[in-house]
């Protein structure tokens, strides 16, 4: 028998737009909960608007791959029918997202605490650059300004080279998810108490929330931490190394790894050398070390050192590059690239990575929406068609 999605029943008006919040309500939406994306008339999303585009060069490949599954409507909250209409839509929905700058909605008169009246039991999610309270709250933040404010970029690339963004939106996309976990966890407590409240996530308390053993490394050292490049700061070897043909990674997280890994390189005499027996041995002769490696690795290719390495049971991998993931057959079983819908072979996208027992894995996921392209599904089925015309801005 096919299970509904876990969020099934739960609505959530998605005032978010760009990453961060969309990727939040990205979440909501692939667990099953109906996300009525409320936009700009005309204009929309931003993110509408960022490339790469479709062929036709009309929609946004970016935004469609965090905007799957949701619904649009276009209401401009500067105009007061449309307002009226956004608090009445407020009564029928269990959670609001947005993700603006702090006093945005409050200047809309739409702030929490308006909210709240319209419905006491409303979850009302916020993400911002610095979060709703504290004095930098009302300041403009994107992701690499968090990510450099957080100390991230501190401690990213290499020693001596310039600071280092993170490859991926990490200051965006950790806000998102955290956003995510506390509407899930205040869905939960509603449950218990009957009460919404709000959610207030911050992409800089965010980053901080990731720094993993940084903090504790300065706690304990007094030093602040330093890019290593691959390197691991406390285990080795735990680090990218170079073969015949290209890099790979190997991480022999503790001594009983670093054994097997000498005999898969057969160097078993290492396993014993005083100056790498124990993981601090190791660490604190990390450059003879690597240079002992080094000389055996690249001896073989890549793919040769993989094979052998795994069949010795120590954690390693080929450092793919994107387009290797669509060949990579553990990515394909698990379901991690799917199409959207209407799209066919066009467009693919990250499925969804939460595997539930009760939750069957979907092929493809829904095309995300046009622009308002549900506005008057919407306003019927929540309002019962009641909807003053919107006006453009």
């Amino acid at each position: 028998m096919t299970q509904d999605k876990p969020l099934k029943g739960v609505r959530v008006l998605d005032m978010t737009r760009v990453l961060a919040g969309p990727y939040c309500t990205m979440m909501l939406a692939n667990l099953g909960a109906d996300v009525i994306k409320v936009e700009r008339p005309e204009v929309g999303d931003d993110a509408r608007s960022f490339g790469p585009f479709f062929e036709d060069g009309e929609e946004s490949a970016y935004f469609a791959s965090l905007n799957s599954g949701k619904r649009s409507i276009e209401l401009n909250l500067k105009d007061e029918k449309d307002i009226q209409t956004f608090k009445e839509l407020i009564k029928k929905v269990d959670v609001v997202a947005e993700n603006f700058r702090p006093g945005t909605m409050e200047k809309l008169g739409l702030g929490y605490e308006t909210l709240k009246e319209i419905n006491p039991e409303i979850i009302y999610a916020a993400t911002s650059g610095f979060g709703h309270s504290g004095p930098d709250s009302k300041k403009a933040a994107y992701d690499m300004i968090v990510q450099a404010a957080s100390g991230v970029m501190s401690i990213t690339g290499y020693p001596d080279g310039p600071p280092v963004r993170v490859g991926v939106s990490v200051g965006d996309i950790v806000a998102g998810m955290f956003t995510a976990s506390g509407i899930l966890a205040a869905l939960y407590q509603r449950t218990i108490t009957g009460e919404g409240q709000k959610v207030d996530v911050s992409m800089l308390d965010g980053q901080v929330a990731i720094l993993e053993n940084a903090i504790a490394r300065y706690m304990v050292d007094g030093e602040a931490p330093k890019p290593l490049g691959a390197k691991h700061p406390s285990i080795t070897p735990f680090q990218a190394f170079e073969a015949k043909d290209g890099w790979f990674v190997i991480a022999a997280g503790n001594d009983t790894l670093w054994a097997k890994l000498c005999q898969a390189i057969e160097r078993e005499d290492l396993i014993d050398d005083s100056r790498f027996k124990t993981n601090a041995d190791r660490s604190d002769n990390i450059d003879e070390l690597n240079e002992v490696l080094g000389e055996e690795l690249a001896k073989k290719t890549v793919d040769e050192w993989v094979e052998i390495i795994d069949n010795h049971g120590v954690p390693t991998s080929p450092i793919n590059s994107i387009d290797d993931l669509f060949d990579y057959p553990q990515i394909e079983a698990r379901n991690m690239l799917v199409g959207l819908d209407d799209y066919e072979d066009d467009m693919v996208v990250a499925g969804n990575p939460i595997k539930m027992t009760n939750v069957p894995e979907e092929d493809s996921k829904p095309r995300a929406p046009k622009l308002g392209e549900h506005t008057e599904e919407v306003i019927e089925e929540l309002l019962d068609g009641d909807k003053p015309k919107i006006e453009a801005v």
